[in-house]
């Protein structure tokens, strides 16, 4: 069969590799994509939101499933318009697609789901929200209601924060519309963990848990990125907490949105913390996590075609997945300044010496080709060190190892990453 991947990014990279693996594929695109992809499938230059231009690729080339990584385009409708046009998509429609797209309506599905959540407030002024703080005690998270690639959430550890939060939000408009609302949320302490689960309608398959970084320094301290490393399993997580994250969670909202008519169909992100009274979920996203994939795919034996197209088919009941008992760690190395201002340009040295390691795989996340044919920085987030081990210190060292191999100016990347997987708090 013919799968066109959507998008040019270290998820998707790892999506790619992991479907070039299948025996049922017999041919594999992505576009844009970018230099790594380019070892496992042939890149093409349509943008990810260029929605009519993918349309019309995938039905000159008889593509029999297009696979969408970003959140931009599946908020757009890019699932609506491909199966308009006859065309398989693996993705939730425009509509399922506002568990991502709006905070404030993933917040309501919560809430008619019964599922367990923090205590939130809407706004659409300035005045109302500041009130709110006023009223309130810190600390405080303050979410722009739409996308913001993962930089419009703030934890405001007092009122002060809290109002530069709501400014850069309804005064500086920051994130244009994506702020336009705006959510201040119950802060809740605990561990966050990342289940990632297919969705068919009414019908669930998880899988393996995984932890993010967010913060852009050791320690969690700095700005949110779009995710600083990230690794599966996670030991803190125990079966009772998993199996209720799974009942509890996962399956009452798919219900919910089933109840509203919504036939999601696709991968369901559920962003979850460990709070002394049980798993809460924080967030829900409508796509493969970033860089949680780049973890938990290397630890997935199983064939992934098959469960995407059961999940595209309706047939996903039918789907079991095999995984690795070992672990894998994964290392973003990002470009200096990153998420605020970055160059990029830079050609980047390693990556053949680091690629041969043994457990390791590097997926290219900000990069490009060059004249010349070298691969140079392209965006903030360049490359995900990915490394399986026996157990989480050789996984751990081996990431590390090869991420040490790698070169461009700027190269930055946090050294903590996996790390409370051996030593927890």
């Amino acid at each position: 069969m013919k799968i066109l991947v959507v998008g040019g990014g270290g998820r998707e990279h790892a999506l790619a590799w992991k479907i070039a693996q299948s025996p049922l594929v017999d041919e594999l695109w992505c576009a844009p994509g970018n230099a790594g992809m380019a070892s496992v499938a042939e890149c093409v230059p349509i943008g990810a939101e260029d929605i009519a231009a993918l349309a019309d690729f995938a039905q000159e080339k008889g593509i029999d499933l297009t696979v969408v990584g970003p959140e931009a385009p599946l908020v757009a409708g890019i699932a609506d318009f491909f199966r308009e046009r006859g065309l398989a998509v693996f993705g939730p429609s425009r509509e399922a697609a506002r568990m991502e797209g709006s905070k404030h309506f993933a917040k309501q599905v919560m809430l008619e789901a019964r599922v367990p959540t923090g205590r939130a407030e809407a706004f659409i002024d300035y005045d109302r929200a500041a009130d709110c703080v006023r009223r309130g005690r810190p600390p405080y998270v303050v979410k722009a209601d739409g996308l913001a690639a993962g930089k419009g959430v703030v934890i405001a550890q007092d009122d002060r924060a809290a109002y530069e939060a709501l400014k850069a939000c309804f005064l500086e408009r920051r994130f244009g519309e994506a702020g336009e609302k705006v959510l201040i949320e119950e802060f809740l302490t605990g561990y966050e963990v990342s289940v990632l689960t297919f969705v068919d309608g009414d019908k669930i398959l998880p899988l393996a848990p995984a932890q993010d970084y967010k913060r852009v320094g050791d320690g969690d301290t700095g700005p949110n990125t779009g995710g600083m490393g990230s690794y599966s399993p996670v030991p803190v997580i125990s079966r009772e907490e998993y199996r209720r994250v799974v009942e509890e969670i996962l399956q009452p909202t798919a219900w919910a949105l089933a109840k509203r008519g919504i036939h999601y169909r696709g991968i369901l992100y559920a962003g979850l913390i460990l709070t002394d009274k049980g798993p809460k979920i924080l967030e829900f996203n409508v796509r493969f996590g970033d860089p949680e994939t780049q973890a938990v795919l290397p630890r997935l034996r199983s064939d992934i075609v098959p469960a995407m197209l059961a999940t595209v088919e309706g047939r996903l009941a039918e789907v079991e997945l095999e995984w690795r008992d070992d672990p894998c760690v994964t290392v973003v190395v990002a470009s200096g300044g990153y998420p605020a201002d970055y160059r990029k340009g830079f050609p980047i040295s390693g990556l053949d010496e680091a690629s041969s390691m043994e457990g390791v795989v590097i997926f290219h996340a900000g990069t490009r080709q060059g004249k010349g044919g070298e691969v140079l920085t392209d965006g903030g987030r360049v490359l995900n060190v990915s490394a399986l081990g026996k157990d989480f210190r050789e996984a751990r060292e081996r990431a590390y190892r090869a991420a040490e191999r790698i070169n461009f100016d700027d190269a930055y990347y946090r050294r903590d990453i996996a790390l409370r997987a051996i030593e927890p708090a």
